[in-house]
């Protein structure tokens, strides 16, 4: 009979234990303090929730943000490393960020950033609201230091999922020096003529999925930039904006390097460019192993374009011998329509784009009776069934 009991306290210690590790492991922000009215400044609630979620040794962690409410936060740093393997954050409800006339002055330029956590899971049905329309204006274009909304530092292993982006200031998603990343099932939006609103920005980053994912904003859908590989594009729809770039790479002079790129199985429809790799004048690295396939266009203005002359600047007088090489770059199974009568433009450096494999490649224009056509400078490689023809490609039959 001791035993017995001894058998049956022990269980109910240990389900008991499991229930209190179970509550604790829920970190409501509405339980420090948010308010969710969209007007009070509920960061400090944020922080002390995401502060005490952080120090969990249990696993998984949950910070949660519910649904049905808006919460106002100021600039913010969610910090770790955390003492858990896994830590979520579960976004229910909407984020809103300052206007400009309420932005603190102190210069940062960063909305919500997370840094240095490893594991973290950001997702749920709500919404980063940027409130970037105060940002947009001409007057500020040139003299603001507009914000990024969203930035990971050194978040290896990091998933986003399910969230809606709007509106940033400036690009809506960085992701820097993280290793390990999947981003799926997301939108951003973000109004045609607004300025440098990137809808995911890679840098310094590797091992990176972005998958089945809406893009439309006023710049780069996405922008895959310096120290950059092993990074996997998706099932994305791209549009309006700038369409996928690699780059740009080399500005200032400096040394950039980006390889070991995939995009597949993507819709691009009304951008300013489908599918382009951009450097500039007097910068040097390379950007190598890139790999564009099941491509579709749709009135696209620049659908293939490779521009070694983003922008020409006294670094490229000053560095003249310095380049970006550009090579083993494929096209395969790219199809659509252009709004611009050259509908691919390889315009490459001295250093020539070597190896350009086109393979499957059928561009027209969108307006009738006008036929499509290509420029190409300085590049090496290979065409087969292309429309255009490309004639500094060697043709395969």
């Amino acid at each position: 009979m001791k035993l017995l009991f001894a058998v049956i306290f022990l269980f109910y210690v240990t389900v008991l234990r499991s229930l209190t590790v179970s509550a604790l492991s829920y970190f409501n922000v509405l339980d420090y303090g948010a308010t969710g009215n969209g007007k009070t400044d509920d960061s400090e609630a944020f922080l002390k929730a995401w502060n005490d979620a952080c120090a969990v040794i249990e696993d998984n962690p949950t910070l949660r943000v519910p649904f049905g409410k808006t919460y106002l936060l100021k600039p913010l740093k969610f910090q770790g490393p955390c003492k858990s393997k896994q830590v979520n954050f579960d976004l229910g409800g909407a984020l809103m960020a300052p206007s400009k006339d309420e932005w603190p002055s102190d210069g940062e330029d960063k909305w919500v950033q997370f840094y240095n956590i490893d594991s973290l899971t950001v997702q749920g049905d709500g919404r980063f609201n940027g409130q970037g329309s105060s940002w947009w204006n001409k007057d500020c274009h040139n003299h603001c230091n507009r914000p990024t909304a969203l930035f990971f530092h050194n978040c290896n292993g990091l998933r986003l999922s399910k969230m809606k982006h709007i509106n940033s200031g400036k690009n809506h998603i960085s992701i820097n020096d993280c290793n390990n990343v999947v981003i799926s099932d997301i939108h951003i939006s973000a109004p045609e003529q607004s300025p440098n609103t990137d809808g995911i920005d890679i840098s310094q980053s590797k091992n990176v999925l972005i998958q089945n994912s809406l893009i439309a904003t006023g710049d780069d859908c996405i922008a895959i930039n310096n120290g950059s590989s092993n990074i996997n594009i998706v099932g994305i729809t791209c549009g309006p904006g700038h369409g996928i770039s690699i780059g740009s790479l080399g500005k200032d002079g400096d040394y950039n390097v980006v390889e070991n790129i995939y995009v597949r199985n993507c819709h691009l429809k009304d951008t300013q460019n489908g599918v382009r790799i951009k450097t500039w004048e007097g910068g040097y690295g390379y950007a190598r192993n890139i790999t564009f396939e099941k491509i579709i266009l749709e009135n696209t203005k620049n659908p293939i374009i490779i521009d070694q002359y983003y922008s020409a600047f006294a670094y490229a007088r000053k560095n003249m011998g310095r380049e970006i090489k550009v090579s083993n770059v494929t096209y395969r199974e790219v199809h659509g329509t252009s709004a611009n009568e050259n509908a691919i433009i390889l315009n490459c450096s001295r250093a020539r784009c070597t190896n350009i494999i086109m393979n499957n490649v059928n561009i027209r224009t969108s307006t009738p009776d006008t036929e499509a056509k290509s420029v190409c400078q300085n590049a090496d490689g290979r065409a087969i069934s292309v429309i255009p023809p490309v004639p500094c490609l060697s043709k395969s039959h």
